[in-house]
Formats: C-alpha cells, structure tokens, sequence
C-alpha cells in the first residue's frame, strides 16, 4: 500500500506524549519524514535527552505505522532531543542557559551538595550541556567535589569588561566562591556582600549555550535564596531532604519559604537523600537507619512530586572526598538512582515548559 507524508503525519497522530497528554505531532515532536517503497522513516524530537519514554514512545510510533499504514512496512525511527526552555530569554544575563535547576535544603546536612554535584553529572551523560553553580558561598564544596581545589577559572576582557570563564571537569561547566578563596579561611561577609558575590557568578561569567544550570544552594533560608529568587530566572527548586523528622521539619519550612507570593519559585519537588544503608558486602540489603519513606509520606502531604530515593553506600561518601562523583561510575546502583532523577527532573522541567508556552491545558 502507497502512502504519503501526510499519512505518516496523520498515524502518528494517534501516539500521545504520556506526559503532555497531547500526540507527537501537535507538539511539533516528529520531523523528517521520508517516505520510499515499503518504507518509511521520520526522528521523534524529544524535550530532553533524559526522557524517561524514549523507548516506549519510539515503540508506539512503530506500532501506530504498522497498524494504519501496513504492518509490512519497515520503520526506520530516530530519537534525538531538543531541550525546551522557559525562563525569558531576551534579558542579557544567562540568555543562553535554557533551564535553571535550583537544589536547596532545609538544613545541612543532607546531602544537598552532594545531589546537586551527581545530579549535574547524570544530565551531562544523558547528553545534556550542563553548568552547575556553588551558590553556598560561607561553604563551598563544588571545587573539592570535582577534585578542583587548586584550580583557578581564567578571565579575559570582552567588549571593555572582565569576564570569568567557567572550570571544565568531567564535561560540567562549573563556577564557586571557592575558586576566589583561600580554603583554610572562612568568608567573614554580612548578606549584601555575600548576595553580591553571589550574582558576579552569574552576571560576569561567560557560560555559553547550556541545557540545563544547576544550582547548589546554600541550607536553611535566607539572604542568598531570597536573593536567587528576585534576580534569576530559576525554572524550579528540588527540596533535599532525609527521612528523619527533624530533616522533613525543616524541608516543609523550605517549600513553604519559595512558595510565598513574594518569592513564587515553582517546586519541582522532594528528594530523599540517604533512604537507606548498603554495605558494599551485602549489596541487596537496606538498612533504613533514618526511618522510612519520610520523604515520600511529605511530598504526599503536600501535594508535590517525590522525584526519588537516594541510598547512602560508603562509595557515595568518598567519592565527595576524592572529587571523583559516583554518578559517572555507570555500574554502581547509586549512579543509577541518579540517573532517575535526572529523568524525573528534566520530565518535570519539560512539562513546565510546556504549560508556560500554552502547548497545554490548564485544566
């Protein structure tokens, strides 16, 4: 049976985005259709490279073709991504960062840093441009996280003024305080000083065309995150947490601080780092020392996405230490947990988008 371009369009408008509840060619997902004897062919444009439904959407587009056009017909599908963006993207700050990821904490303690160092690692080996900020600036960990301590970002002179290039390890663009400081001496800086050193990170460094920006937060709330909210474009806050009463204490008050109307930065959702304990010789066994599904029972309370669980395994602990993250060791079960939650954020973050550009409904 013959068939068109327009009938490839057609059939694959019965395939719909699980997330978007609209079908691939509405939302302009599917490009390059060729049509030859017997065979047809076309490249599903996802929003991320760390969509979860790459397999089953390909899948269904398969079986959409065989079922309205022939089920003789050889599909041949790409999958390839073009990652969405949100914020305004006329201003001169950061124009070409399409999505701010901020990571915050209630408290310290958490783990906090330690998500937002592996989370930008798994976004870049899904294929993604990733930068990552260390916005903590009393206490810095990005540089000895990725083994950078002694390394300085360079600065050249653009168009009459002084901009910083980021440091490049293991494909991350990064930039921290701790790149300015000596590390034995602590920042003695009242808020506005340190609110201002916070926003030369942003307004004074060349950091190109980025998929995605993560941001590690400094715990608690205050200065620098009222600060974030009123001058970044921040598409969302992942809130990180522990199972432990007193962590989700102090997580809900978090979610209730960016949730004011003066503030207004989307929740994405709740992280639960260190859910439960692994030793490395008794690799399936859990050991939930923190208690259980703390994370998941308060997202549920308020009404937000529990985006994952984070074990704590001993390797997780010394790879901070020696500045090799876990998350780029593709066997260990950790990298792996994160790689899901680099999918269920990069998810959320495209469904967003969507809303914000009218692709959806609102009700």
């Amino acid at each position: 049976m013959a068939c068109s371009k327009e009938d490839v369009l057609k059939a694959l408008s019965h395939v719909d985005d699980p997330d978007l509840k609209k079908d691939l060619v509405t939302l302009g997902m599917i490009e390059n259709v060729t049509v030859e004897e017997g065979k047809v062919g076309f490249t599903i444009v996802l929003t991320t490279p760390s969509c979860p439904l790459k397999g089953k959407l390909k899948q269904d587009c398969i079986d959409a073709i065989q079922r309205y056009l022939g089920a003789e017909l050889v599909v041949d599908v790409e999958v390839t991504s073009r990652v969405t963006a949100r914020h305004n993207q006329t201003s001169a700050m950061l124009s070409g960062v399409k999505n701010i990821i901020a990571i915050a904490s209630g408290k310290g303690g958490v783990g906090k840093s330690t998500v937002a160092v592996n989370l930008a690692i798994a976004l870049s080996r899904a294929g993604s441009k990733v930068g990552l900020v260390d916005a903590d600036i009393y206490g810095p960990s990005v540089p000895l996280m990725f083994d950078v301590m002694d390394v300085r970002p360079t600065v050249s002179e653009v168009n009459g003024g002084q901009r910083i290039h980021p440091v490049l390890k293991y494909g991350i663009s990064l930039l921290s305080i701790g790149f300015f400081v000596e590390p034995s001496k602590a920042l003695i800086w009242r808020g506005p000083m340190a609110s201002n050193a916070l926003m030369q990170l942003f307004n004074d460094t060349e950091w190109g065309e980025l998929d995605y920006m993560v941001i590690d937060l400094p715990p608690g709330t205050g200065d620098i995150h009222l600060t974030l909210a009123q001058q970044v474009p921040v598409n969302g806050i992942a809130i990180v947490t522990t199972p432990q009463e007193v962590a989700l204490a102090d997580a809900r008050k978090a979610m209730n601080m960016f949730s004011q109307e003066t503030i207004r930065i989307p929740i994405l959702g709740l992280i639960e780092n260190m859910s439960w304990f692994t030793p490395a010789e008794l690799p399936d066994n859990k050991y939930y020392i923190f208690g259980k599904e703390g994370g998941k029972k308060l997202a549920a309370e308020l009404k937000v996405p529990f985006l994952g669980e984070i074990p704590i395994v001993q390797a997780l602990c010394e790879s901070g230490d020696n500045g090799t993250p876990l998350a780029l060791d593709k066997n260990s079960p950790v990298a792996e947990a994160f790689d899901r939650l680099a999918e269920t954020i990069s998810q959320q973050i495209a469904i967003r988008n969507a809303f914000m550009e009218g692709m959806l409904a609102t009700n």
